[in-house]
Order: C-alpha cells, then sequence, then structure tokens
C-alpha cells in the first residue's frame, strides 16, 4: 500500500507568507501610514498621534502568526493512489488530487528557497483553474521531496498502465514496487534550446515591457490621489515648461530611457538561464535569476503553435515561437514562451524535432487584390473624428493628424501582403498582420469551432472572413483568416465539416498534442 506518512512543509513557509501577504497589501498600508502618520496635526495623545504605526504593527502580527499556523497545520501525504492534503486551524480543510489528474508539477526557487535548497510546487491538472492558480501548492520543501512527489506520481501512474496477469502489482494493491532504478526527471529531459547571455540582453531590449512600468508607475500615483497636492505639482511644471520645450524633451526622454533600463533589468532577471528540456511526453521551461521557475508542459495540452515576427526582430533574422496550453497556465492565456528568441533559420528545425508531423513549409494561400481596401477602410472610422477635433482645436498642428490616413493605408496594404492560410493534410495554417507577423499551426482535432462572417460590403467584392477558435488556458484564441474569397472558406469549412472526415484513417497515438 501507498505510504501514509504525514510530510510537513520546510519552516521558512511561515516567513514566506508573511513575505506574500506584505507584498500584496504594500500599497494600502501605505496608504494607511502615509495618511494618518504625516499631514497631521499632534493632539498629544500618544495613541491617537501613532495609530498609523499600530496598525502597521497588529497587521505584521496578525499576518505572522497567520503564517504559523498554515505551516503547523499544513500536512500532506500519498494515499490511494492519491495526493491528499490537509490543512486549517478553526476549519479544517481536506483535499485529495487523483494522480491520473495530475498533468504538471512545476518548481518555482525563490531568494527565500535557495539557502535552505528548497523549491516551491505548483500542482497542475487538467482544467486548472487558470493563470497563477494551481489546483494545490506545497509552498516550501526540500528538492528531493518534491522529487520524492513526482515520483510517486509517475509510478502509481506506470503501474497503473500495467496489465493485471503481467505479474506485476497495480495501483491500489498492498504490495509497493521499489522504483531505484527511475531517474529525476531533469536526467532524463534532453535540452534541446538554451539562450545565451547575448540574446537575453537583446531580448530585454525590444521586450516592450517599459508599458508595464509606467502603468504600475501609474497605478501607484492613484493610491495616492488624495494626499498629493495637484495644484502645487501642475504649478511647478507650468513654471518649469517655461523654461523652454527642449528641457522639457530632454526630461521626458530621461524618464523614458530610466524606465527602459528598469524593463530590460526586468526581463534579463526573469529569462535569465532559459532552456527547454524534452523527454518525448512533457517540455521543461526553466528560467530566471532571483527567482528560478520551472514549468512541465505536458505535450498532449499543447493546442497550437505560434511564431512571431516584429520588425526589429526581423531585422537582425529572429522568431519568437510561444505555444498555447489547455489549462491553468503561469502566463496570460497560458500562451507558454516556448522560445523567446532565436534565429529564423533555427526554427523549423527546434519545431520539427519537437512536432515531427507539423508542416512548416506549406504553400500559402494569398488573400485576393480585390479585398485590399478592407484592411484600412475600418481605421477611417476612428481617424475622422479625431483628424477633425486636432485639425480644429489644436489648429495649425493639429493638421499633423493627417499624416494617420497615409500611414492607415499603408499598414492596411502591408497586412494585406502578408495574410495567408493553408490547409495540409489535418493541419490548418494561419498567417496574418497586427504589426508584427503572426503564423499559427493548429490540427483540426484542435480547432474549438469555426466561424464564418460576411458583411453587406464584403459580399460585394464576394470575400469573407473565417475565425478559427483553439483553446488557450481555460479561454480561447483566435486565428482569423481576414476578408478571404467566398470560395475559399466554403472550402476551409468543408475541411473542418466531421461529416467529410468519415471513413478516414485512424489518429495516431504518438506524437503528443500537436498531432491529430
Amino acid at each position: 500500500m501507498m505510504s501514509e506518512e504525514r510530510h510537513r512543509l520546510h519552516p521558512i513557509t511561515a516567513v514566506i507568507e508573511l513575505v506574500k501577504t506584505l507584498k500584496e497589501a504594500i500599497l494600502p498600508l501605505i496608504v494607511i501610514v502615509v495618511a494618518n502618520g504625516l499631514g497631521r496635526e499632534k493632539t498629544g495623545n500618544f495613541w491617537l498621534d501613532n495609530i498609523s504605526i499600530f496598525i502597521f504593527g497588529l497587521f505584521i502580527v496578525f499576518t505572522a502568526v497567520a503564517g504559523l499556523i498554515k505551516w503547523k497545520r499544513f500536512v500532506y501525504w500519498f494515499e490511494d493512489g492519491e495526493l491528499r492534503i490537509e490543512h486549517g486551524l478553526f476549519v479544517k480543510k481536506k483535499r485529495y488530487i487523483p494522480f491520473e489528474r495530475i498533468q504538471s508539477l512545476d518548481y518555482t526557487e525563490g531568494i527565500f528557497h535557495r539557502p535552505f535548497g528548497l523549491v516551491k510546487v505548483k500542482v497542475e491538472t487538467a482544467g486548472g483553474s487558470g493563470k497563477d492558480q494551481a489546483e494545490a501548492e506545497l509552498t516550501a520543501v526540500t528538492r528531493a521531496e518534491a522529487d520524492r512527489v513526482s515520483l510517486e506520481i509517475a509510478e502509481a501512474k506506470r503501474l497503473k498502465r500495467m496489465p493485471a496477469d503481467g505479474g506485476v502489482a497495480t495501483a491500489g494493491t498492498e504490495e509497493r514496487v521499489a522504483m531505484p532504478e527511475l531517474p529525476a526527471e531533469e536526467e532524463t529531459a534532453r535540452t534541446v534550446f538554451r539562450m545565451g547571455n547575448r540574446d537575453i540582453v537583446f531580448l530585454s531590449a525590444i521586450s516592450g515591457r517599459i508599458g508595464l512600468i509606467f502603468s504600475g508607475m501609474a497605478v501607484l500615483l492613484s493610491q495616492f490621489s488624495d494626499i498629493l497636492p495637484y495644484e502645487l505639482i501642475f504649478d511647478e511644471l507650468a513654471a518649469f515648461v517655461k523654461f523652454g520645450v527642449f528641457l522639457v524633451a530632454l526630461v521626458v526622454l530621461a524618464v523614458m530611457l530610466v524606465g527602459w533600463v528598469i524593463s530590460v533589468v526586468w526581463t534579463f532577471l526573469s529569462f535569465y538561464g532559459f532552456q527547454v528540456a524534452f523527454d518525448g511526453d512533457d517540455l521543461f521551461i526553466s528560467r530566471g535569476l532571483l527567482e528560478k521557475k520551472r514549468m512541465t508542459v505536458p505535450l498532449k495540452r499543447i493546442q497550437a503553435v505560434r511564431v512571431s515576427e516584429n520588425p526589429f526582430q526581423k531585422m537582425f533574422g529572429y522568431r519568437s515561437v510561444k505555444v498555447h496550453s489547455a489549462g491553468g497556465g503561469e502566463e496570460a492565456g497560458a500562451v507558454i514562451s516556448l522560445f523567446p528568441l532565436v534565429k529564423q533559420e533555427r526554427v523549423h528545425e527546434l519545431l520539427g524535432e519537437l512536432f515531427p508531423e507539423l508542416e512548416l513549409g506549406a504553400e500559402l494561400a494569398r488573400t485576393p487584390d480585390r479585398s485590399r481596401p478592407y484592411f484600412y477602410r475600418i481605421d477611417f472610422v476612428w481617424m475622422i473624428p479625431v483628424i477633425g477635433l486636432a485639425s480644429w482645436f489644436l489648429f495649425p498642428y493639429g493638421l499633423l493628424t493627417l499624416l494617420l490616413v497615409p500611414a492607415a493605408i499603408l499598414l492596411g496594404m502591408w497586412q494585406h501582403r502578408s495574410a495567408g492560410w493553408a490547409i495540409s493534410g489535418r493541419q490548418l495554417t494561419v498567417r496574418w498582420r497586427g504589426f508584427a507577423l503572426q503564423t499559427v499551426y493548429v490540427f483540426r482535432r484542435r480547432i474549438q469551432s469555426l466561424q464564418v462572417r460576411q458583411t453587406v460590403f464584403q459580399k460585394r467584392k464576394d470575400v469573407a472572413t473565417v475565425n478559427a477558435s483553439f483553446k488557450s488556458g481555460t479561454g480561447a484564441s483566435v486565428a482569423p483568416m481576414r476578408h478571404i474569397d467566398r470560395s475559399d472558406a466554403e472550402r476551409i469549412m468543408a475541411w473542418y465539416d466531421p461529416q467529410h472526415r468519415k471513413g478516414r484513417e485512424a489518429i495516431p497515438v504518438n506524437g503528443g498534442a500537436a498531432h491529430e
């Protein structure tokens, strides 16, 4: 019978929970301390004058006690083919997770884990909770304990797959089969891709995370909207602007440069040591310097492969590759960076190694010339009001917004020229462009739905738009085939129609999620 020995988390769990709660509540706490400590006249009453400090202190004590309780009351064990977890003080909670439901175990090594040789383990199951919400989480266990959890699960699944008459005990019998020969996942997996520091620096420089930096600063400032002296700040800025436009421009550029440097450092720390390993069934993606993460992506959960190329990447011969995974995921929508930055000539080689049945060189059918105007006409809906208002209120400088017209037309022509699609057996390939060029490879059985849409204006040119939806995380993602020939739209729908697939060859069982 499987071991029923109770296991506890490492005591550092209490500290990690304290820091985690403080991190989530840092903005409200700062507002409380500043609002009650600064700008208030002293009353002479010791308790009233220091109430914000008492509130902060009580919060720290309460959070620390809660962390200690979680560590003390949290236990996990293995029983009857399940990972069982029990926690709680006044309300005791139990969670039983059958091994067959467990898809992957993701490891994270934070700054509190590394000095003690610990990891955080996230248990991901089929149909997980979504972004950053695992089915279960072991906050701090030793690496040996984490590997033992993985081996327990792998052993139970292996024994369950064995035939009953094969002379080997199955999971749930009294006798347990020893597996001293089973190595850890990292030892059996083969590294297929590794990013060098030079590529990581280049990725950091063009990552575009500067927008997140500025949005975070805006959110931070919004928390102090009630106590910031906006009138005084506005007067100071008005006086500053009088020094000249050039000086103001220098300050703006300096702020943008600082934000860019912060985004570069952030991205470099996040992607440091990025590598992808493969064992035939799962992908293991590890990255991070201060916080090292290792994510397991089962091939059977992968729904589509996306290859992206923005103009900066194209200039230097790079592309990025992502995969859409079903269930929960670390990234938004479970769009996982498989190769964040890879040389263009290596893309087909690497994808061919991981997904051998993908047809990467299919010849794409182009969008007809008569549909070209549809790629930019819709932009006039928002451009005309903007141009009109800017030209009226900001004359004569507002007339510069007229440049939006040729810019939109050129972008639309570029998008029309880049668009294409192809059907290769049971695979659909879709290419389109926003600003970056996107190419999606998805197999028919991974497509959740196909939708054909034809407006009154499209009917005049006998074109239509087809949207292919496939699962991405707990939601869906769409590969659009915009303004294609109506006969091509009907052909794609006929290819997808189940009635056209009866009697065809059986689906191969090997090859993972990218195969039908």
